[in-house]
This record gives C-alpha cells, structure tokens and sequence, in this order.
C-alpha cells in the first residue's frame, strides 16, 4: 500500500499550486463552511457558487439562519433542489443555537448529533474549520481511494465503504487536515474523474495501484444502478378569476418537504387522472365551474423517478377559505420556497395576467 508520508506531501503540494478559488475557501467559519458542504451534496460547484453567496449574506451567521422564517429559508433554496438538505440545516443550526450557544460544536459526536450532519459533513466541518484530523469521505473522495488502492469491490457493499473510511481515517492524521481533505476532493473533481481521468498530470501517479495495473478504468466498482420507475400524477392549478392569484398547498412529505405547489395526487395509472380530478376539486372545497387540462403530461425527472403529470386548471368562482391552501401572487412566491416541479406546473397553463 501507498505510505501516507509521501503520499500526503504529494498531494498537498500539488492543492497548494492547483486549488480552485472557491468562495467557502476563504473562510474557517464553522458555520459557513457547513452551509457549503450541505449545498455541494450531489450539486456541482459551479452550480452552487451564486447560491452559497446569496445565501450566506442573507444569513451571514448561525443565530440569523436559526432566527429565520422556514419560507424565507426555502426561498433562498429554490431552485438549488433537494429541499430536505435546507429544511435539515435549518433544524441544525436551531438546535445548535438553543444547545450550544449559537456555536457549531467542536466535538465531533456533538456535532454528529445535530439534524442533517452525518459523518462527511462531520468531517468536513471539523477538518477545515477546526483542523482536527477527521475524514471527510464524499463521492470524489471514494473515486480517488478506489483507484488509489485498487479497491475491486462495489461501493454499494458497505465492506467497501468502512474499507474507504478506514484509508481516509489512516492518510487525514498529519499536518493540515482540512487541506489534505479539501485536497482529495479536488483531485477528484478535477483529475480523477469519473471519465477520460488525466493520469499524466496526477501527482499521485507513481502512488497509485490502479494506475499500476492498467484498471483505472474499471475502478471504482459502482453500485448497481437504481430502477427508474414511472409515477403518475394529477396536479390542479386553482387560479382566481383575474387570473392575480394561484392557491398552493404546502406538504411535509418528502417529495416536497416543507415547499409549496399546487395540490398533487398520485396514481395508480394515468388514465385516472381525469376522474379524479374533481374528486380533488370536492375534497378542497373549491368551486370551479369548469375544469381545463394541459393536453401533454409534465415530465419531471428524479433520481429514482419519472413523474408523468397531467394537470388539471381551473378559476375559482369564489374566495378560498380550506386550512390546506393559500393564495399567492406572483410576487409573492418569489418569497416563499417552490420547487423546480412547481414552476413547470404553473407555467404549464396560462400564465397569470402580471406575469406576462
């Protein structure tokens, strides 16, 4: 196996000439490094940047996020995805506030205990904010250790995961443990990379046994492929009869976990959509003379799902008084968290007279 000496001066060497200049970079905050591992899950950087400035100026510190409104939390997310992260930061950074002072904890079991921290943001955190020698093992990280040590087991196989961990715990011990982590990931994404990975500039060539034995190509070992399934779902988009307002839902479920949207059912095949759709309209109360339908379904894709969605729309005759619903003006959602899938919804039928 590669000795962690050599192997770690290499490395941190080449972080030092090559590290991009990212914005969670120049900073040691707890806090903000937090928010920024938490939107780098499964989002590319570029991609999470404007995000992450937008967001950390609005809620420059710990007590200021926990203090916020949950729609003005999600607002600042929309359109970043994975809504469950913001809603567990939150939870996060209040508990830290009523528990440890408005501080993010130094100890990593303390800080493990908090909503949405599991052992990579743990890691992250308490490497390059508290430079304790903890690993930080994301999928970038995995990538490099597989080819690194030639690893020719699945990453679905959790043999395979406590091995990873157990190599990232060994090479972190050392000087600057939040660089020699932050180094890795780098590595990852921008030389180790999943295709046409650039071995030639590698400073961990002559280190790594997957080089050696010709099988970089073949490694990591990826999990077997989830089964997409197809989903099918009724949407109604209630507009008031000046077309000024659109009445949303707000659910706790997971799929859209604490945004609002239109009022969504899920069936079991698609031609049931149609019937059910007044159903829906009786069980809200609402009274709509007449129900209009978008005449090709929505498309959304999710990781383990494609949504087929036909949408029903309609003017309400009167105000809307049900505890599930509440009116919006296009204005007024910009205020308040919405998902991507919400936008199709809405666009899908005709717009409302002040957004045209």
């Amino acid at each position: 196996m590669p000795s962690p000496t050599p192997l770690r001066a290499a490395l941190l060497h080449w972080y030092d000439t090559n590290a991009r200049d990212l914005p969670w970079r120049q900073t040691r905050d707890p806090y903000h490094i937090w928010v920024s591992e938490v939107m780098l899950q499964q989002t590319q950087v570029a991609t999470v940047i404007p995000y992450y400035q937008r967001f950390t100026q609005r809620f420059p510190t710990l007590q200021s996020l926990a203090e916020a409104p949950e729609d003005e939390v999600m607002a600042q997310w929309s359109g970043l995805g994975y809504y469950r992260r913001a809603r567990l930061l939150h939870q996060g950074v209040r508990e830290a506030l009523a528990t440890y002072a408005g501080k993010v904890p130094e100890e990593a079991t303390q800080r493990r205990s908090l909503p949405g921290i599991g052992a990579y943001t743990a890691g992250a955190i308490g490497s390059i904010a508290f430079d304790q020698p903890e690993p930080a093992v994301d999928g970038n990280v995995m990538r490099v250790l597989c080819r690194l040590y030639d690893i020719d087991s699945s990453l679905g196989l959790s043999q395979t995961q406590k091995q990873l961990w157990k190599i990232a715990a060994d090479l972190v011990q050392g000087e600057r443990p939040g660089a020699f982590n932050q180094a890795l990931m780098e590595l990852g994404a921008t030389l180790c990379t999943p295709r046409n990975p650039r071995c030639e500039q590698c400073p961990l060539q002559s280190h790594c046994q997957a080089y050696k034995n010709n099988t970089v190509a073949q490694r990591p070992v990826p999990k077997p492929r989830p089964v997409v399934r197809d989903m099918h779902c009724l949407a109604l988009v209630i507009h008031s009869q000046d077309r000024e307002q659109v009445w949303l839902t707000r659910s706790e479920k997971a799929l859209f976990g604490g945004l609002w949207h239109p009022p969504l059912l899920q069936l079991s095949q698609q031609h049931q959509a149609r019937p059910k759709a007044r159903g829906l309209a009786r069980e809200l109360e609402l009274d709509i003379p007449r129900l209009s339908y978008v005449k090709t379904p929505v498309q959304h894709t999710l990781s383990h799902r494609q949504m087929n969605i036909t949408v029903a729309h309609g003017s309400a005759r009167s105000s809307i008084k049900h505890s599930k619903l509440r009116a919006f003006t296009h204005t007024q959602l910009a205020q308040v968290g919405i998902a991507t899938l919400t936008r199709k919804l809405l666009s899908s039928v005709e717009p409302m007279s002040n957004q045209r």
